[in-house]
C-alpha cells in the first residue's frame, strides 16, 4: 500500500468518524421544538453529509460541488477545507489541494491529519523539506500514530537517508507489529543493504 493510499484509508476513517459524530447529534424531530442552530449552519452541515456520502460512493466531483457550497457558507471550518483540500488532491489538482489545507492549518494548527496530507503533497512534489517540518509536527503532536512514521521513512527513502528510514519502520512496526507495508519496506530496505 502507498502513503498515499494509506493516506486515503486514514481520511476515509476521518470521514466516516464525522459522520458517526453527526448521526450521535441528530435528533428525533417529533421530539425538537426548536432548532438549535442557524438555518446556514444547519445548510452546510447537510451539504458536508451529502459530500461525505458522494465521497464514499467514489463520486469526487460531486462531493467537491457539495464542498464548494458547504464551504461558502462556512469559510472557516477547518473540518471542511480539510475535506475540500483532500478531494481535490483524489482528483489530482494538487494546487488547490495544498491551498485549502493550508488554510486549514491556519485555523487549526494541531490537526495532525492536515500537517500528514500537507507532507505528502510536498514529498510528491519533490519539496522534501517541506514535507519533512510537516511531518515532524505531526510527530510533535501524536507521537504514537505509526502512520505518520511510515510516512516519514517513505520520504526519508527518496531523500536517500536508509538508515533514518529503517529506524522510522521499526518504529512504526512497534506501534502497529501488524503494519504489513512498514515490513514489506523495511525488509526491501534491508535486502538492499546486503546486497550492496
Amino acid at each position: 500500500m502507498s502513503t498515499f493510499q494509506l493516506l486515503m484509508l486514514l481520511a476515509s476513517g476521518y470521514f466516516a468518524f464525522r459522520i458517526y459524530q453527526h448521526i450521535q447529534t441528530l435528533q428525533d424531530p417529533q421530539t425538537q421544538e426548536q432548532p438549535s442552530e442557524v438555518p446556514v449552519a444547519i445548510e452546510h452541515r447537510s451539504y458536508v453529509q451529502m459530500a461525505d456520502e458522494e465521497f464514499e460512493k467514489g463520486n469526487f466531483k460531486g462531493a467537491l460541488e457539495l464542498l464548494e457550497s458547504a464551504v461558502s457558507n462556512d469559510r472557516y471550518n477547518p473540518d471542511i477545507l480539510f475535506k475540500l483540500g483532500f478531494v481535490l488532491q483524489k482528483l489530482s489538482r494538487d494546487d488547490e489541494a495544498l491551498r485549502y489545507y493550508k488554510s486549514a492549518i491556519e485555523i487549526d494548527e494541531r490537526d495532525e491529519f492536515v500537517h500528514n496530507a500537507i507532507a505528502s503533497l510536498y514529498r510528491k512534489m519533490g519539496e522534501f523539506e517541506e514535507a519533512e517540518d510537516h511531518l515532524r509536527t505531526s510527530l510533535e503532536l501524536d507521537e504514537q500514530n505509526p502512520i505518520t512514521y511510515f510516512n516519514y521513512a517513505n520520504l526519508l527513502v527518496d531523500m536517500q537517508k536508509n538508515d533514518e528510514a529503517k529506524s522510522m519502520y521499526e518504529k512504526a512496526l512497534e506501534l502497529k507489529p501488524d503494519f504489513s507495508e512498514a515490513k514489506e519496506e523495511l525488509e526491501k530496505l534491508n535486502d538492499h543493504s546486503t546486497n550492496i
